[in-house]
C-alpha cells in the first residue's frame, strides 16, 4: 500500500488529445519524496535541455507534495514545474490554496501536461474520471471569472480551479497561474499554460488518503497545533510586526508597512525613500486596508490567516492577495495603497506576476521619462502616474504596441529596446526580476542567497536565521534561549557575535564558513517544504516554526512510512538540491550568473563576495565553477548525472 501519496500520475497529451493514468515508482519516492524532488526528477528525464520553452516537448508538472492532502498543517502545496521562458532554465513555482488536496483526493499526485491543443480547452478531474473539454468560450477572460464560469458549467461549486487570464493566453513571459487562495506567478508557468492552449485545469476529489501510523502522525500534527496556539500568543520581540508571528509575513493582519517602504524601493527599483512612513500616511493606509480588505482568509487546512479577500468595488469579485504584493504596484508607481490594491485586481485577473510586472511597468515609465521610449514608441501615454501602469497594463497583457516588447520583461525588454534600456534592467538575477529591495551594506548572507537561489526568487532561501542582528546583547541572548530549530548550537553562538554596523564598514561577520552553513541551512528548510507540500509559513520561513529539522524527519516517517532520520532526510534534501542544479547546468547556468544585481548594495566588496562564492561552492561539494563534483554526484545516487555532465563537457570527467 502506499501512503501518504496515491501512486498514479495522470499524463495529459494534449497535442493528440490522450489521457492516462500512470502508477509511478516507490522507489523515487524513497529517493525524492515529492513536489518539487520528483518533479526535478522527471524533468531530467524526458525534456532534453536542447527544449525550448515554448516547445511541444516541454513538460508543464503540477506535482502535489508527499503530504500534501493529509491532516499535518498546512500541507496543501502544489510545484509548478517547467522551462522558463525568462530565464530559459527549470522553473518552479508553488502555490497553496485547495487545489493540491482536491488533486490527491481525486486520485492523482501529479499531472503532466505535454504538446499543444489545436484549440483552447480545460481539463475536468474528478473521481475516476478526466475530460479534456473546449474553453473557447473563455477566451479572454479572466482568471478568477473563468473559475467562476467553469464550477457554474460543472455543477461543482467547490471545484478548485487553476486558470489563465489574457496574459497566459498571450503568452506573456510573466505571466501567473491563478487558484482563488493562491498562485503560481514566478518564472512565466502561465505563459506556457497558455502556449499549450490551456486555458484551466478543475478538480474535484472524493478519495481517501492513508497514513502510515495514524496515531502517530494525529499526535505531531497536535503538537504542532499546540505549539502554533504558544506562537501565536507570544509574538517574537525585537523583529518588525510582520515577521514576530508564524506564517508567510502577516502582511494582511498588520498595518504596520514601515519596514516595507522605507527599507524596499520605489519606482524601477531605485529609489528609497526614509521617513516615508508618517503618521498621516499610516492612517490613510489603514483605514483603505480596512475599507477593501472583507476578511482574513487561509489555504487549505491551514490555521493561519496569511491572506486576505480584497473587494475593490462590490460589482466585483473579491480576490486573494498576501505578502508583499499588496505593496509592489503601490510602490512601482509612487502611489498610494488605494491604487495599489484597485490594480492588483485588474492584474490578477489577467494573470501576471506581482513582482515582475510592476517592475517593468515602471522600467517603461522610467525610459520614457529619460527619453528612450517616446511618444512615436508609446502614442497615447498617459501623464499621470496611476494611469499610465493601467495603460501599460493593458498593452502588456494583450501584447499591443510597446506592450508586445515589455510582455518579455526588464530584461529582454532592455535588449530588444538597446540605446542603452538594457541599463534600465538593474534589478535582475537569471533574468528574471526580484523582489525590488535594496540593502545598505552587503549581508554576506543574503549576498549568498541572492546568488545561488535556483529559482530566482530571495524569498526561497530566506527564512530560519534572523535577517540582522538585534539592537542589543539582551535582545539577543533572549532570542537564542528558546531556539530548538537550529541544527547545533554553533547557530546560536553565531547569532550571539553578530553586532550590528555602519553600511562603510567591511562585513566582515558572520564568518564565511558559518555563512555558508547558515545559508544551507534555510535553503535545505525550503527544499524539504517544497518536496512534502508543507507551507513554508510553519516550516522554512518563520524564524521559530512548528515544523523544523528536527521533527520533520518523525513526521514524514509516520506519514508516509519511509524510514526517515535527520541524517536520511538531510542527504534525501541534498540529492534534490543536486538535481536541480543539474537540471540548470545542463541548460546552461554558468557561475557567471550567480549574483545579485550591480546596485543592490551601496558599496560592494568583490574580493570578499568571491570568497563567499568559493566557499559556498566548497561547503556543496562543487568545483569553482559551481558544478557538483563526481564523487557529491555518486555519494547521493546521482551518478546518471555525473555521466551526462561529463558527456556535455560540463564536468571534467575523472581521470
Amino acid at each position: 500500500m502506499r501512503y501518504a501519496e496515491t501512486g498514479f500520475n495522470l499524463e495529459v497529451d494534449l497535442t493528440r488529445g490522450n489521457i492516462e493514468r500512470v502508477p509511478t515508482d516507490p522507489r523515487l519516492t524513497e529517493l525524492h519524496l515529492g513536489g518539487l524532488g520528483t518533479n526535478a526528477r522527471m524533468m531530467w528525464d524526458r525534456v532534453p535541455p536542447e527544449t525550448d520553452p515554448f516547445s511541444p516537448q516541454n513538460l508543464l508538472i503540477f506535482g502535489t507534495g508527499l503530504l500534501t492532502g493529509t491532516p499535518a498543517p498546512a500541507c496543501n502545496r502544489t510545484i509548478v514545474t517547467t522551462i522558463s521562458p525568462q530565464t530559459k532554465l527549470f522553473a518552479f513555482s508553488m502555490m497553496g490554496g485547495f487545489f493540491g488536496p482536491e488533486l490527491k483526493h481525486a486520485g492523482y499526485d501529479k499531472i503532466v501536461i505535454r504538446g499543444k491543443s489545436p484549440e483552447l480547452v480545460y481539463l475536468w478531474i474528478t473521481d475516476g474520471k478526466v475530460e479534456i473539454r473546449p474553453a473557447g468560450h473563455l477566451q479572454g477572460l479572466g482568471t478568477l471569472e473563468s473559475a467562476e464560469v467553469i464550477r457554474q458549467e460543472l455543477g461543482e461549486p467547490h471545484a478548485a480551479v487553476a486558470s489563465i487570464g489574457l496574459a497566459g493566453e498571450n503568452k506573456v513571459w510573466f505571466a501567473s497561474i491563478e487558484q482563488g487562495r493562491s498562485s503560481a506567478s514566478r518564472m512565466g508557468c502561465g505563459a506556457i499554460m497558455g502556449d499549450k492552449n490551456l486555458k484551466a485545469i478543475a478538480v474535484r476529489g472524493s478519495g481517501d488518503l492513508d497514513v502510515a501510523r495514524p496515531a502517530e502522525f494525529i499526535r505531531l500534527c497536535n503538537e504542532a497545533l499546540k505549539y502554533i496556539e504558544h506562537r501565536n500568543a507570544h509574538p517574537i520581540e525585537g523583529v518588525m510586526p510582520i515577521v514576530a508571528g508564524l506564517g508567510s509575513p502577516q502582511e494582511m493582519a498588520v498595518h504596520d508597512e514601515k519596514w516595507h517602504t522605507e527599507n524596499f524601493v520605489w519606482g524601477n527599483a531605485r529609489v528609497r525613500r526614509k521617513d516615508f512612513w508618517q503618521p498621516e500616511v499610516a492612517q490613510k493606509w489603514t483605514e483603505t486596508m480596512e475599507r477593501m480588505r472583507t476578511r482574513l482568509l487561509s489555504c487549505h487546512n491551514c490555521p493561519l490567516k496569511c491572506g486576505a479577500a480584497i473587494s475593490v468595488d462590490t460589482r466585483l469579485c473579491s480576490y486573494m492577495m498576501k505578502c508583499f504584493s499588496k505593496l509592489t504596484y503601490t510602490m512601482g508607481a509612487f502611489s498610494d495603497l488605494d491604487f495599489g490594491l484597485r490594480i492588483a485586481q485588474k492584474a490578477t485577473e489577467h494573470g501576471v506576476d506581482a513582482f515582475t510586472c510592476p517592475q517593468t511597468m515602471a522600467f517603461a515609465v522610467e525610459l520614457y521619462e529619460d527619453g528612450i521610449l517616446t511618444d512615436a514608441d508609446m502614442p497615447g501615454f498617459p501623464q499621470k502616474s496611476e494611469d499610465r501602469f493601467y495603460w501599460l497594463l493593458d498593452k502588456i497583457v494583450r501584447r499591443e504596441g510597446i506592450g508586445d516588447v515589455l510582455a518579455d520583461g526588464t530584461y529582454w525588454a532592455g535588449q530588444r529596446i538597446g540605446k542603452g534600456a538594457d541599463k534600465y534592467a538593474h534589478n535582475c538575477i537569471r533574468k528574471t526580476e526580484q523582489l525590488p529591495l535594496k540593502l545598505g551594506m552587503l549581508n554576506p548572507i543574503y549576498f549568498l542567497m541572492y546568488c545561488t537561489g535556483e529559482k530566482a526568487s530571495i524569498t526561497q532561501i530566506e527564512g530560519n536565521f534572523p535577517q540582522a542582528p538585534f539592537e542589543t546583547k539582551e535582545e539577543s541572548a533572549a532570542f537564542v534561549e528558546d531556539w530548538p530549530h537550529v541544527p547545533d548550537d554553533r547557530y546560536k553562538q553565531w547569532f550571539l557575535e553578530w553586532e550590528l554596523r555602519g553600511e562603510k564598514s567591511i562585513p566582515s561577520y558572520p564568518p564565511i564558513d558559518a555563512t555558508c552553513e547558515i545559508v544551507n541551512w534555510q535553503e535545505m528548510m525550503h527544499y524539504i517544504d517544497d518536496s512534502i507540500g508543507i507551507c513554508a509559513g510553519l516550516s522554512s520561513f518563520p524564524l521559530k516554526p512548528p515544523f523544523h529539522i528536527h521533527n520533520l524527519p518523525e513526521l514524514i516517517s509516520a506519514g508516509s512510512g519511509l524510514q526517515l532520520d535527520e541524517a536520511a532526510l538531510v542527504k534525501l534534501t541534498r540529492r534534490n538540491r543536486n538535481l536541480v542544479r543539474a537540471n540548470n547546468l545542463r541548460r546552461g547556468l554558468t557561475r557567471a550568473d550567480e549574483k545579485p544585481p550591480e546596485d543592490h548594495w551601496k558599496k560592494r566588496f568583490p574580493e570578499l563576495e568571491k570568497k563567499l562564492l568559493d566557499g559556498y561552492y566548497e561547503f556543496k561539494g562543487w568545483n569553482s565553477d559551481g558544478v557538483p563534483t563526481r564523487e557529491t554526484l555518486c555519494e547521493l545516487g546521482l551518478d546518471y548525472v555525473a555521466d551526462d555532465l561529463e558527456r556535455r563537457g560540463i564536468l571534467k570527467a575523472t581521470p
